[in-house]
Formats: structure tokens, C-alpha cells, sequence
């Protein structure tokens, strides 16, 4: 258990990301694709029933005792705002009301955040473009590790440690690699949030709102759907940067699993995201993919030559705003 990985640096790579070539040739091959782009008019009513959902266990779970309202938070209500986070991730590229409404797109996501607990939608939104924009950028792209994490969560315990405190890195590591100015729409995403939350509590107690933060922070650590977390971009076999995951779980969390299609494709919605694998099925069913993101778990705590290090990273130039 305590021996060291022997990676002690990330892969550094001097080419573009595959995903905008990968994306051309197949639009030039098969431009009926485009056709798969534009909102998934399914999408709100499904988060809406998500939301309402939570808001309806908050209200059961009221008067329960705590060791329950953990239990509940971890085995169902965490997997559904896991779920969430990830319908904010598609909303995040305007795939609720489409391109031309933005607004709608990003006062849905705030509405989507309510049972997470934490203001999260906005933040997530100014960060993800550059992870699109800059995949493996060099303090750009916020989804890789530090190097304090790639050198100390090293051991399996250590990593195991690691996976329990994704959120906390997850929320944190952009303030310190990519430091941004706040947003007016992080200001009304928090102060929505709160609100909701302070309207929970004077309702039901505090034991509904413990329920859904622990649930959030429980679920987005050591669970079977955080899987995803890893499977997406860490380098299990040595020159493959992303990873699609073809099981079950994608039920629960938007076709997230179709990752290699997402990243060349992230305009299309997930529900439409396993025709694009269908239509182009030359480029995608040869490369390496995970069956299951429990084993990705257990491969990425056990295995020395894995750890946060297993990162492709490379310098990127800041593109031109429009």
C-alpha cells in the first residue's frame, strides 16, 4: 500500500488536441451529423422533474434520524444531484434552448443547481469553455491536477484519500491555477442559491439541507459515478487523452460516458451523442474506452502507474475573443 507511482511528471505533448481534426474529417465525411446539433427539447422537463424530485425528498426526509439522512444522501439524493451537475454540464453548452438563448440556458442552470446546495452552475459554465478550448492546457485548463497533487496523492491510500476530496480540488484548484474575476452571474447564481437554501431551512429544519449538501460533496467523491471524473482524461494507455465509457450509468448522467464523441461534437446534446458514434462508427469503436467506471476506480487507486499525474498537458496559445 505504500509504494510510490513511478510517474513523477504529467505527459507533455507539443500537438493540438485531437478532437478539432478528429471533428473536421468526420463533418467532411459524414455532414448529416450537423443535423444531430441544436437543443434537446426532452432536457428541461427531465431536470425539472430532478429538481422537483429533491425538493420532494426534502420534505420526507425531514424528520428522519441523521444516520439516515446520510444514508439517503449518498445512495439516492447525491446520485441525483450528480446527475444534475452533469445536466448543468450540458446546459452549459446551450443545449437546453439552443445557442439563441443564452440567458435561458444560464437561468436554467441556476434553477438546475437548486438541490446541489452550492452555488455551482455559473462558476462551472466561465471554466468549462477553456477545458473545450484548451484540453491539457498549461494553466488554462483547470481540470488538470497541480502539481502538489500529482506528487503527494501518489500511494493507494493516498489516492483513495484524493478521490474522497475531488469536490474540495474540484472547487478549489481554479482560484489558484486560473484566477478569475467573479462574474455578475456567479453574484445571482449564489444569491439564488442561498435563498432556496435559507426558504429549506425555515421550512423543514436544517436536517434537508444537510441532506442535500452531503449528498452533493458525498457523490462527487468516492462514489461509482465519479468514475467519470477519471475515466474522461486520464492517460490509461500512453498517448489516448480521452476516454469514452459505453455502460450503464450513462442513464444517469447524460451520455457523459460518450466523451471522446462529446469533445468533438459539444454542441450536440448527450441524449443524441450515441448517433454520432452510430453514424461514424469507424473512428470511434478502435479506440480504448472503459467498460466500467468502478473498475476505473480500483485500476486508478492500485495501479502504481497511475495517479493524478496521468495528465496529457501542453502549452497552448489564449485564442482571440470574439
Amino acid at each position: 500500500m505504500g509504494n510510490r507511482v513511478t510517474r513523477e511528471d504529467f505527459e507533455w505533448v507539443y500537438t493540438e488536441q485531437p478532437h478539432t481534426q478528429r471533428r473536421k474529417e468526420i463533418l467532411a465525411k459524414y455532414p448529416e451529423i450537423k443535423t444531430l446539433m441544436g437543443p434537446d427539447p426532452h432536457l428541461k422537463w427531465i431536470v425539472s422533474g430532478m429538481v422537483f424530485l429533491q425538493l420532494l425528498a426534502c420534505y420526507l426526509v425531514k424528520d428522519l434520524p441523521w444516520k439516515w439522512i446520510f444514508f439517503w444522501a449518498y445512495a439516492f439524493g447525491g446520485c441525483i444531484n450528480h446527475s444534475l451537475t452533469l445536466a448543468i454540464h450540458d446546459i452549459s453548452h446551450n443545449v437546453a434552448f439552443g445557442n439563441k438563448q443564452a440567458k435561458w440556458n444560464r437561468w436554467f442552470a441556476v434553477f438546475a443547481n437548486l438541490p446541489i446546495g452550492i452555488p455551482y452552475s455559473a462558476s462551472f459554465k466561465k471554466y468549462h469553455i477553456d477545458h473545450h478550448r484548451y484540453l491539457g492546457g498549461d494553466s488554462l485548463d483547470v481540470d488538470i491536477p497541480t502539481d502538489f497533487e500529482g506528487w503527494f496523492f501518489c500511494t493507494p491510500l493516498r489516492k483513495l484519500l484524493w478521490l474522497f476530496l475531488q469536490p474540495l480540488f474540484y472547487s478549489l484548484r481554479p482560484l489558484y491555477v486560473n484566477p478569475k474575476a467573479i462574474t455578475r452571474m456567479e453574484i445571482l447564481n449564489a444569491l439564488v442559491q442561498f435563498s432556496i437554501d435559507l426558504i429549506i431551512y425555515y421550512l423543514w429544519g436544517l436536517k434537508p439541507v444537510i441532506y442535500l449538501i452531503a449528498g452533493t460533496i458525498l457523490c462527487l467523491g468516492f462514489h461509482p459515478i465519479s468514475g467519470h471524473f477519471i475515466a474522461e482524461h486520464y492517460m490509461f494507455l500512453k498517448g489516448y487523452e480521452t476516454y469514452s465509457y459505453y455502460g450503464p450509468l450513462n442513464w444517469l448522467t447524460f451520455n457523459v460516458g460518450y466523451h471522446m464523441e462529446h469533445h468533438d461534437f459539444p454542441s450536440i446534446p448527450g441524449c443524441r451523442l450515441p448517433m454520432v458514434k452510430k453514424i461514424a462508427a469507424e473512428y470511434y469503436d478502435n479506440l480504448p474506452h472503459h467498460q466500467s467506471w468502478i473498475r476505473v476506480l480500483w485500476d486508478f487507486v492500485f495501479d502504481d502507474t497511475l495517479g493524478p499525474y496521468s495528465r496529457v498537458k501542453r502549452l497552448c496559445k489564449l485564442a482571440k475573443e470574439s
